[in-house]
């Protein structure tokens, strides 16, 4: 892990900014509360703030108290801030919640070919047999969570699945990046697009595996997960922008950056303990001012992308045994250092999210 340098105290008032202004938007039970009371839960577990945790507790007993609604892929997202507080309240009634997700998603949710979520954002059937990246956010990864939990190996092996078959269906074996979606019925990726959220859903999702999962290298569909998310990162190295951030299309230098794909995408990459991309990261600190380096892909960028004897792509979904498990099954930095305290990068996305200019070399 590369030594990073970051103000703390700056971070710290930053992650205050962003939790208060999330806790003043009007937002329902569905997948942006989901996401945006999971990174307020990932910031407790760091700072052991209370209030950030109460002011999650409070909100989610008031949405208890006026009633949820029904259970889609997207509205099965708000399950991990419920997990948050199961563990740190040891109250059953979010547990309970949880496990009607569960439920649901196991018995009730929509699904195809080998047992494949559906990504679903209502009651109705408005995408049929389409897969969606974001499901491995809302649905796939929080089943792993909840069978680690539960310590149900049942629930692990279906997320697990659902891990392998977006990849399958999701990411392009050329380029390493991932589609937004993929339509079973007509074979295609619709679009065709290269979104940069659809690539943070997939590699912050991926890169929390190894994280979460006891002795994950004896589960075999892990092999594919690690050796997924190394191509992807190596490929998305190359389209970093030079204000560390990546587009809202990833491929397409005329889109403009967006933060939140580039808070996910930077996110995993501190996770797997991701040298290059620190490297660059770091030219952005005032003490690197006058030192900035020229960008350099890695020897898996180069490998990939030809110039590098030593590797060869192989064919997607056969095991790689050069995935790097020692890193994943050490990456367990999130866990112990919120993404936006340790990460330059995460340092220049607040900045653009407040309005502050980072300083530059």
């Amino acid at each position: 892990m590369a030594n990073l340098i970051f103000d703390k105290a700056q971070i710290g008032a930053t992650i205050d900014k962003i939790v208060d202004r999330t806790m003043r938007m009007d937002m329902t039970w569905d997948w942006p509360c989901g996401v945006a009371y999971y990174g307020i839960c990932e910031a407790y577990e760091v700072t052991k703030n209370e209030r950030y945790l109460q002011l999650v507790k409070d909100r989610v007993d008031e949405y208890i108290e006026l009633g949820l609604p029904s259970w889609t892929v997207n509205t099965c997202s708000m399950g991990h801030c419920l997990i948050t507080l199961y563990e740190h309240t040891g109250d059953e009634k979010y547990l309970d919640i949880a496990k009607s997700k569960v439920e649901y998603l196991e018995k009730e949710a929509l699904r195809f070919g080998d047992h494949v979520l559906q990504h679903t954002v209502s009651v109705n059937n408005d995408f049929p047999e389409q897969a969606w990246a974001d499901t491995l956010f809302m649905a796939g990864f929080f089943l792993l969570r909840m069978g680690v939990l539960l310590k149900d190996e049942a629930l692990i092996d279906d997320a697990l699945n659902q891990y392998y078959w977006h990849i399958k269906y999701l990411q392009d074996p050329e380029s390493g990046l991932y589609y937004h979606g993929y339509n079973n019925i007509t074979g295609d990726h619709m679009s065709g697009i290269k979104w940069g959220r659809a690539n943070a859903w997939a590699a912050y999702t991926m890169s929390q595996v190894g994280v979460r999962l006891p002795q994950c290298y004896l589960y075999p569909k892990f092999l594919d997960v690690v050796g997924s998310l190394n191509d992807q990162l190596a490929a998305l190295k190359l389209y970093q922008t030079e204000n560390g951030l990546w587009r809202t299309i990833v491929d397409d230098a005329a889109s403009y950056e967006e933060v939140s794909a580039s808070a996910g995408i930077a996110a995993a990459m501190i996770t797997k303990g991701n040298p290059p991309a620190h490297q660059v990261h770091q030219q952005g600190h005032p003490r690197h001012a006058g030192q900035r380096q020229p960008r350099r892909p890695c020897a898996e960028c180069l490998g990939r992308h030809g110039g590098h004897e030593g590797r060869r792509r192989l064919p997607r979904h056969q095991p790689r045994l050069d995935s790097g498990l020692g890193s994943g099954s050490g990456a367990g930095i999130l866990r112990r250092c919120a993404e936006l305290r340790q990460c330059p990068l995460g340092r220049r996305a607040v900045n653009c999210l407040t309005g502050q200019k980072p300083p530059l070399p």
